[in-house]
This record gives C-alpha cells, structure tokens and sequence, in this order.
C-alpha cells in the first residue's frame, strides 16, 4: 500500500519547480512504485480530479473540520479514495453531517501537508502543476511508451485514469488497442494563440482560415436517428441542444462524429472526425473539410483555404463586422490531435480588457506559497453601486507583482474564509480576457473566461471600474 505521504510530497515537488521535464520525471517515479490497483487512483489525485470524479464539498465544509494534525503519516492513498466514495454516495436527508463525520475521521489522521493536499483537492482547488497534458507524458514516461501514444489512448478514451491503467499494465499495445468508439467523446483538439493572422499563418504552406464563434465547444455523435451531443469537458448535454439535434438529424449520412460550436441556437460545424465507417483522425485537415462540406454545407462554419495574408485578414474583418471574436487559423495538412495546444491551430483575436475591482484572494502554493495569488474579481453593478463577483485568475503575475500584491491586499483584509483573503474594494486591476460566458457560480450569473492581469490600476478609483452590464454585452 502506497503512503499518501509519498502521493503529497510528489505533488509539493511538482509544484516548487517551473520545469516541464521536472514534473514528468517526479511523476513517472512515483507511478512505477504504486501497486497496479493504485495507478488510477494517484493518477486521478495528480490530476485534479479523482476517479470518482469532482467532488463538489464547498470551503465551508472541509474547512470547518479543523482537528489537530496527526503526528505521523498514517494514511494509505486507498483511505483517501475510500473518504471521497463515501462523501459522494452521501447524499439525501442528514448528508451534510455524514459529510463531516467522513471528512472528520480522515482529517483526524492527516499530517498538515496531507490535510492541505485533501482539503484543495476536495474543493477542486489542487493546482500543482500536473494538469493533464503533464499528467499523461508522465504516465507514458512510467509506462516506457511513447507520448504521442499516451497522448492518442488519452484522446480516445477521455478518461486519463483509464489510459494509466492501460499504459502501465499493457504497454504499446494496450495503448493501440483503444479504438474510435461512437457514442464515447473523444477529447477535443485546442487551439494556441497567435497575435496576427500573418503570426498565425507563418510556418504553414496552406492554411485553413475560419470564423471563431463565441459558442459552446461540441461534438456530435451520429448513428441512425440517434444523436448526441458532448461538451469540450465530455459531458452529455444533448437534452439542452435540441436545435443541434434537430440540424444534425435531417443531414444525409448514416453515421457520422462531428466537431463545431452551438451558438444562438444555431449550429457552427468545423470538423468531421467519423462518416460511415471511416475514421478521419489522422486524415489532412484539407481533406476533412471537404467532406464535411459535401455531408453539412448548410452548416459550415464560414471559412476558406488559403496561403494569402491579405485574404485571411479579410476575413478576420468579416468575422468581427459580424459580431465574432476572431479567427481560428489551421495547418491544411494537420491530423486532429488532441492534448496540449499545439501549432496547427492558431486562434487570432482583439484581446478584450476591463478594469475590475480586488475583492479578495487565496493563499499561493508550491512556488507562491505565502503570498497571495488567486484573485477574486469583482465588476461594478450601476443599478446599487455594488461590487459583484464575475470570476478569479492567477495568471499574467510576476514575482514582484505577486509581493506587492501581498502587502497591498492584508493591509486591506476585512475577513477571512478558508484560504481566501477578503479586502475592501479598492484596488482596481486591468484584466484582459477571451470573453463571458453565463454561469450559475457567481451572483452576477456571468463567469470570465481565461482571464488574466494585465496591470494595476492605481489611476482609477473603484467607482470607475467596469460595470457588470458592459460584461454582460460580450454575452
């Protein structure tokens, strides 16, 4: 049985170093001690997300369990597994304080690292480093296959845990015998950033120039009459896309796997992963769009082939007059390939940037421990001169910013609630970001998406921070 103490000093190591290489090497180490049981477990720990998947349990939970810290490690990585199946199968009348007594009992035994690696990884807030992309190289690294083969079993199967399992009991074939399956997602190919169309088109013979539609990412599943539809994160939500259904439904094929964006109501297609028995994956993009074309003309997205700057760059023009963020540009002889954000396809759009006000923070880890780093962002509401929450970010700081940001924030706190720091509304900072998207999370029933910090605004007074309408709009 595997300590978790060795599960959370891997994790603080990943952590305390910025190297890529570093966190696979730490990770791959760790993955060849464990029992063959175990893999999918520490894997889904490492991750951020355990097997079971999220949890769920809120700040005012887990952080209202405070025993004192055990003296010594005595906890197995399976006990920590076993808390979060019981935590998740208590559910109905009294399940609030079964919650407690599971969280109480694991708690009781955990050393002070330990409690900190459960408490963040229960409320989804474990950010160490070994996101996925990192998490399935180190798996490949462990497992001695290649990464390209991890990363395809991966996009396959949607499911990190599941590939461990496979890499590390069967090796390259194992991996290969994961197969194109309809009706099981397959993880999305992502886009880099790029500054410029010409950016975006330098290194590509022939490119693929379309419209980026501030949708909903889709895939859709076709077999027959029966359709679904799956989000970027793999979730099933064809019940709330009747329109896509409806759309893809009266198409002439018998079976098919499609890749586009649900937008307004309508449907945006870009890509054809699957059409009558034939696996496209590693087909040229040029050759996909094609017969995309002839299968959805009425619903592909607007976009053409090209070499030509000035050509793309009307088009970029043409996607904005239209209301639309920007462009996506394609190497027209890329295969879909999912996992980190490569280069074959480039996003190309105005970055966006407000002013919002500080309404808090969360304590750093790893390399920012002790300082505060996750910030809680706040726009004006014009109708009660309030300050609502619309987001967080921890990204785009420097260590002296990070410092700075530190001293200015205490000397500001008014209270303190888990590992977040609460501040009078004074500080207002510059926040670029890709746009918004309506959410249930924050009381203005608007989140931000990839935002970062840009700069402080020491200039302006929060009165004259950015209003929860004028986020609103970008909706």
């Amino acid at each position: 049985m595997t300590p978790l103490a060795d599960v959370v000093a891997a994790s603080r190591a990943v952590a305390g170093t910025s190297s890529r290489s570093s966190k696979v090497a730490t990770l791959a180490a760790l993955l060849r001690r464990l029992d063959p049981d175990e893999v999918s477990i520490v894997t889904g720990f490492l991750s951020g997300i355990p097997r079971q998947g999220r949890v769920g349990v809120g700040y005012s939970t887990i952080y209202g369990v405070e025993p004192a810290p055990g003296p010594e490690p005595s906890l197995a990585v399976r006990d920590l597994d076993q808390a979060i199946t019981d935590v998740k199968a208590a559910t109905g009348s009294g399940s609030a304080a079964r919650r407690r007594d599971v969280l109480a009992q694991l708690l009781t035994r955990a050393t002070s690292d330990e409690a900190d690696f459960i408490r963040r990884l229960f409320t989804g807030e474990l950010r160490q480093g070994a996101l996925a992309g990192i998490m399935v190289d180190a798996v490949a690294k462990a497992a001695g296959v290649p990464a390209e083969l991890a990363r395809r079993g991966y996009m396959l199967s949607g499911d990190l845990t599941r590939t461990a399992e496979i890499a590390l009991a069967d090796g390259e074939s194992g991996l290969r015998g994961v197969g194109f399956e309809l009706f099981r997602p397959v993880l999305p190919m992502l886009a880099s950033t790029a500054d410029t169309v010409a950016d975006a088109l330098a290194g590509f013979a022939r490119a693929s120039v379309e419209w980026k539609v501030d949708g909903i990412r889709i895939q859709i599943h076709r077999r027959g009459s029966d359709v679904r539809v799956y989000t970027r994160n793999l979730n099933d939500v064809t019940e709330a896309l009747a329109g896509t259904v409806d759309a893809v439904s009266r198409l002439h094929f018998e079976q098919a796997v499609l890749d586009g964006e649900a937008y307004r109501g309508e449907t945006f297609l870009f890509d054809l992963l699957h059409a009558d028995g034939d696996d496209l994956l590693d087909v040229p993009l040029e050759q996909r769009s094609s017969r995309l074309a002839e299968l959805a003309p009425e619903l592909k997205i607007p976009g053409t082939f090209t070499s030509d700057t000035r050509e793309a760059e009307r088009l970029l023009d043409d996607a904005l007059a239209a209301g639309h963020e920007g462009v996506v540009v394609k190497d027209a002889a890329s295969p879909y390939a999912a996992g980190r954000r490569g280069k074959a396809w480039r996003k190309v759009k105005p970055v966006r940037t407000y002013d919002l006000v500080v309404l808090g923070a969360e304590w750093g880890h790893g390399r920012r421990r002790g300082r505060l780093s996750n910030l809680h962002l706040g726009a004006r509401d014009a109708s009660t001169g309030e300050f609502v929450m619309v987001g967080k970010t921890f990204k785009g700081m420097t260590d002296e910013l990070l410092a700075w940001q530190t001293q200015e924030l205490l000397a500001r706190e008014v209270a303190r609630r888990g590992i977040a720091v609460l501040v009078r509304p004074e500080l207002v900072v510059e926040i670029a970001l890709d746009g918004v998207q309506a959410s249930t999370r924050y009381p203005g029933g608007v989140a931000l998406r990839f935002a970062r910090v840009k700069r402080y605004r020491p200039d302006k007074p929060p009165e004259e921070a950015d209003t929860l309408d004028e986020l609103r709009a970008l909706m």
